[in-house]
């Protein structure tokens, strides 16, 4: 039996800050849009995994209004877990996440205990992005 990521779900309250930072900044590229009961749905790919998705989606979608407003107050305040990726240019990945309207630098890159070289951000939403040198 083989196990393998499929996709990966992200909060995003702003769909087009959040393109602005995964498909401009990051370089993803986006496999499908679809819009359900008002919200959008954009799939997005990078090229060195194509088969891997990071899915966007409102906090909102497909839930009752109490359960959406508890998650978009979390999503406010950065408390919803983080997602964790690699660049082969770390020092250009973070120029032009720099550059980005509503993306902030939490960290520099530094060599890390742990082994790798890497820096936080946070996108436009407040999702804590680690990304590595890769």
């Amino acid at each position: 039996m083989n196990i393998s990521l499929s996709q990966v779900h992200v909060y995003a309250d702003d769909a087009d800050a959040a393109l602005a930072f995964y498909r401009d900044a990051l370089g993803l590229n986006i496999g499908f849009e679809v819009e359900n009961d008002g919200f959008r749905y954009i799939t997005l790919v990078s090229a060195a995994q194509p088969d891997v998705k990071l899915v966007l989606f409102h906090p909102r979608a497909g839930r009752s209004q109490e359960s959406g407003d508890a998650i978009a107050a979390l999503l406010a305040k950065g408390e919803l877990g983080s997602i964790h990726l690699r660049s082969d240019d770390l020092a250009e990945t973070f120029t032009r996440i720099a550059e980005t309207p509503g993306a902030e630098i939490v960290q520099e890159p530094a060599d890390q205990p742990w082994g790798v070289r890497d820096g936080a951000v946070r996108d436009p939403a407040g999702n804590l992005v680690r990304i590595e040198q890769g």
